[in-house]
């Protein structure tokens, strides 16, 4: 059975992400600083093929050690799915440094960490999928989130750059690009600027999780065996 970390697993896409690779049979692994009580009723129904480990991928000086006892304890990982984020709300001018360093701590370098020691695994095996998950506003940008769009660009720009470095090894790396979607995220949107969002979409409505977590089951599939270094949009239209 193929192993697939998720991380950011306890709630929101990342949950959505873990559903929907246990249904096809993966062994998932989610990564989240605690367990919540959904990730808990999936892990019960799916208790030899769901597991959890609590880490806060803040923590970039113990990365390494996390990614030698997942190895250790469940085998080689044939799939990573670098999902957790977090994104401080406020204007760039106004924003203490040090939600610029979580920022870029959980959105960057924990991603580049997780990939470099999961992928030397995928390279002994000649095979691995890495799933990065982006955003549309590293493209489209958005008031009040300079930092977190800086942050889901450089997620672009890594993704093709490694793609070029795995991929003898037929290893894929590629993005996925969500839109706005009804998720802990846009909480704290106002009913009026996600009317405004769902009015720009071609399909008049958000993107939603499962939509996005059907993607990176494609995108470990055999079906995207030659697929690497892309991005993959999925914003209901609303960048169209």
């Amino acid at each position: 059975m193929k192993v697939v970390v998720v991380t950011g697993a306890s709630k929101g896409l990342g949950l959505a992400v873990c559903q929907a690779l246990v249904v096809e049979n993966y062994h998932v692994i989610g990564i989240a600083r605690s367990k919540s009580t959904d990730f808990s009723m999936l892990q019960s129904k799916y208790p030899s093929t769901l597991s959890f480990e609590s880490f806060d991928l803040s923590d970039s000086d113990n990365i390494q050690v996390l990614c030698r006892a997942i190895t250790t304890t469940y085998g080689r990982v044939y799939g990573l799915i670098n999902n957790a984020a977090v994104g401080h709300d406020g204007i760039l001018a106004t924003m203490h440094e040090t939600q610029i360093s979580e920022t870029l701590a959980v959105n960057i370098q924990a991603p580049l960490l997780l990939s470099k020691y999961f992928v030397r695994p995928m390279l002994i095996n000649q095979c691995g999928r890495i799933v990065n998950i982006s955003s549309i506003i590293a493209s489209t940008g958005y008031s009040g989130l300079s930092v977190y769009g800086a942050s889901k660009a450089a997620l672009s720009g890594f993704t093709k750059s490694l793609s070029r470095e795995v991929g003898k090894a037929n290893v894929t790396v590629n993005t996925i690009a969500p839109g706005f979607m009804d998720t802990a995220m846009t909480a704290g949107l106002t009913d009026d600027k996600l009317d405004k969002i769902k009015r720009r979409s071609p399909l008049n409505k958000l993107a939603e999780s499962c939509d996005v977590a059907q993607a990176v089951v494609y995108l470990l599939s055999d079906n995207a065996k030659s697929i690497t270094g892309s991005t993959m949009t999925i914003d209901a239209g609303s960048t169209a």
